[in-house]
């Protein structure tokens, strides 16, 4: 298990103020285009897993989540994360604590 914060930020975009958070950069980095998006029951099924994590946290505050989710996720973001989101000092921050949680040996 893995327990990440859900760290949040405001961002300007035309003058309209826009909660970001841990959770819309993991949202919008897993939605990828329809025919590169993962098919099949068990990806169904981990897709439903990863829903129920980001709504629980949400309101916790944490991400808790399972060790394969986990490393799923992890691989999604080494190989899909735009390489000038590094540039965002909100993003770079979630990104790398995201990779950096330690896996929970309880």
């Amino acid at each position: 298990m893995r327990s990440i914060p859900v760290a949040k930020w405001t961002t300007k975009v035309e003058g309209k103020d826009y909660e970001e958070s841990l959770l819309t950069v993991l949202s919008a980095i897993i939605s990828q285009r329809a025919e590169d998006m993962p098919r099949g029951l068990d990806n169904f099924r981990l897709f439903q897993r990863l829903s129920a994590c980001f709504t629980k946290a949400e309101s916790s505050g944490t991400l808790e989540l399972e060790e394969g989710d986990y490393v799923f996720l992890s691989r999604i973001i080494e190989r899909g994360v735009p390489a000038m989101w590094a540039m965002n000092k909100n993003i770079s921050g979630v990104i790398e604590a995201f990779l950096n949680a330690k896996e929970d040996k309880t």
